[in-house]
């Protein structure tokens, strides 16, 4: 009878670590960017953040550095040549990037009649093609870090909006975080044999610059929390937590993954 090999051993101690990791959070200087750039940079990990707002990016990476390592490079994201510039601006202090952290976007909202191809299209082009351009450029650094038993990573942000119809007029956005989910499980494909793996964050709602208008609206928040089964909106350890898994040694063999982090919200429909 053929004996079945003893399973290999599991250092608890290093599953979950990311010390010393190099990672780049795009729009790391507010919202759910920041609350990811935060966990990284208390676990230990060099963090560099990006965002187009010179006193944003100062003021967060100011703040960040108070707890780790954290640098700060300036980048426009709505375009080719800007995701370009910001990963050539990376390479000339790095060597190797371990973590990819496609965060950065923007969204617009407006009922169908007065929803404008200009809005229509500066959604798409930093959610979407930004995302992209970003990753492709990113490759080689990412490469340099990759190795079968610890992988580079990819974690793009995506939504829940790109998994249910939402209630207002999103429909750029929505349909940008939907594009990110398939463009992410197309690129985890290609890269997963170069030892690149691909994952999606899909949060739901998080207080952040993008919603602020509904936590800042008449019982705004309240009504938001009438829809999500944990009772609350999303906190900084909510969203840390998950891409601090995918980036450690316990999310290896993960790749291609949607992780929804939304507290049930999407299980209403």
């Amino acid at each position: 009878m053929k004996v079945m090999p003893l399973p290999e051993p599991v250092d608890s101690r290093s599953l979950f670590d990311v010390s010393g990791k190099t990672v780049l959070v795009t729009g790391g200087s507010r919202g759910i960017g920041r609350m990811i750039a935060h966990g990284f940079v208390a676990a230990g990990a060099r963090v560099y953040i990006s965002a187009r707002s010179e006193e944003e990016l100062a003021s967060a990476q100011a703040e960040l550095a108070a707890h780790g390592e954290c640098h700060a490079l300036r980048a426009d994201l709505s375009s080719e040549a800007g995701a370009r510039a910001l990963v050539e601006g990376l390479a000339e202090r790095e060597p190797a990037l371990h973590v990819l952290v496609n965060n950065a976007g923007a969204n617009w909202g407006a009922p169908l009649e007065s929803h404008d191809d200009a809005a229509l299209e500066r959604v798409l082009a930093l959610n979407v093609k930004g995302t992209f351009h970003v990753t492709r450029f990113a490759v080689p650094l990412l490469k340099a870090a990759a190795t079968p038993e610890d992988p580079a990573r990819i974690i793009t942000v995506g939504s829940v909006a790109g998994m249910i119809v939402p209630d207002s007029g999103v429909y750029g956005y929505a349909a940008s975080k939907a594009a990110v989910h398939s463009l992410s499980r197309h690129l985890a494909r290609e890269l997963t044999p170069d030892h690149i793996t691909v994952n999606v964050l899909a949060p739901g709602s998080f207080p952040s610059k993008m919603t602020q208008f509904i936590f800042e609206a008449p019982k705004g928040e309240e009504f938001l929390i009438r829809r999500i089964p944990a009772g609350r909106t999303g906190r900084t350890a909510d969203i840390a937590g998950p891409a601090l898994f995918l980036a450690s040694r316990a999310a290896a063999y993960v790749s291609g993954a949607v992780l929804t982090v939304d507290g049930g919200w999407s299980l209403l429909g």
